[in-house]
């Protein structure tokens, strides 16, 4: 584990450091952003899910309020022409999800003091929505707690053997590794967003959302 923390610690001595900043204040603000802005911030980590991140931005940007009006069939065609890999599954996941588009924000604020309730209340009522992607939508509205598990992620864990790479990801298997960046980033004295933007940085060289 030491390795890879003073791995992170000179990357944070770099100028990653202010880029990390200026995204955390930018998911801060599209916390306070409305209930549709919101739901399209959602959408985009619906169709992150077994997706490339990049890819799913570009999207997001193309549909942007189609998000909240196309019908199903309209979606799927505009996700299938824009490269998304399960257009059809995804477009119905958007548009079963619409049920919640004008009060995601006040369900979010009204389970904020149990981050974890909320992060299982996320998994439980929206469909393409797992631990990853509800974490990684927490985290694009303001929330630093949660681990973003994606293979970028274990892929680090596992070069730097804090763990084995799991064939599954469970409920369970997801909590223990979250632990183990927590401790990471404790040691760092920073939070898990931070730390997932300075670990994608590491595998990447980009700092994207």
């Amino acid at each position: 584990m030491e390795k890879l923390v003073e791995a992170i610690r000179r990357i944070r001595k770099s100028r990653v450091k202010s880029l990390v900043d200026a995204r955390l204040r930018e998911f801060k603000k599209l916390g306070e952003a409305s209930n549709q802005e919101i739901f399209k911030e959602l959408c985009f980590c619906i169709l992150t899910a077994n997706f490339n991140a990049e890819k799913s931005i570009k999207i997001q940007n193309e549909v942007d309020d189609g998000f909240l009006t196309l019908p199903e069939e309209r979606l799927a065609e505009m996700l299938k022409k824009l490269g998304h890999r399960y257009p059809y599954t995804r477009a119905r996941y958007i548009v079963e999800a619409r049920r919640y588009k004008n009060k995601l924000k006040n369900i979010v604020e009204s389970l904020k003091n149990n981050e974890e309730e909320l992060r299982n209340w996320l998994v439980k009522s929206i469909k393409g929505i797992g631990y990853k992607e509800a974490s990684h939508f927490l985290r694009n509205i303001g929330y630093t707690n949660f681990a973003i598990l994606d293979f970028h992620m274990i892929d680090i864990l596992v070069r730097y053997r804090l763990i084995k790479k799991p064939k599954t990801l469970t409920k369970k298997k997801y909590l223990r590794i979250e632990n183990i960046m927590r401790k990471i980033a404790e040691k760092l004295n920073i939070n898990l967003a931070e730390l997932d933007l300075y670990l994608w940085y590491m595998e990447t060289g980009k700092i994207l959302k």
